[in-house]
């Protein structure tokens, strides 16, 4: 069973949707035995940094979460489940991150012809043989919608970037932790075959 945390965040059902597509049995919850007995977990998210941590906190989720990465249970971050993943974020000073991993969540710096949030498509440029892109060669397109970026302080966890104004670590994985800033869920084929790299590991 893949657990998806429920923290009032927006974009669950879609990404519910996606792995029930891939035939995965999928239950939506805030339950601490149920996230910890879990299979897989995955933490969606759209909405603003300093408010999902307060919620993660309310449902008493951050140790949760934490346990989960302790007991190397696979785990996906997505979008702004990215971000919660590090330590800090230019979003919501002040805020503390989940801190799993190390680095920063940036603002997306202002530019001509430049659009934030930075949203539509973009090609990624794989690095480091992530295992969510085996079986994905050259640069494959996938959806973004976000204002802030992440710079990532060990550049081996790195598994794609893109190109926005700046460098872009779009994707991450270290041990059991796996996370993307873009939606696999609403990137077309090669989202899947993301869904379906992480849901076979």
């Amino acid at each position: 069973m893949i657990a998806i945390i429920d923290y009032d965040a927006g974009n669950i059902r879609s990404v519910e949707k996606a792995l029930q597509f891939l035939g995965q049995e999928v239950k939506i919850t805030r339950d601490r035995e149920e996230i910890l007995e879990a299979d897989k977990v995955v933490l969606p998210g759209v909405g603003s940094f300093g408010d999902a941590m307060g919620k993660l906190h309310q449902y008493g989720l951050v140790e949760v979460i934490r346990q989960v990465a302790e007991k190397k249970t696979p785990f996906l971050g997505i979008c702004l489940g990215l971000q919660l993943l590090f330590e800090r974020s230019d979003e919501s000073p002040g805020v503390e991150g989940l801190g799993i991993l190390k680095g920063e969540i940036l603002r997306i710096p202002e530019g001509e012809g430049r659009k934030i949030p930075h949203m539509g498509w973009n090609s990624l440029e794989l690095r480091n043989q992530g295992r969510l892109f085996a079986g994905l060669s050259g640069e494959p397109y996938v959806y973004f919608v976000h204002s802030y970026y992440l710079k990532a302080r060990d550049e081996q966890i790195v598994k794609a970037t893109t190109e926005y104004g700046v460098t872009i670590h779009a994707s991450v994985e270290q041990d059991n932790i796996f996370a993307c800033q873009f939606h696999p869920e609403k990137s077309s084929d090669t989202g899947l075959k993301i869904l379906k790299n992480f849901v076979e590991l």
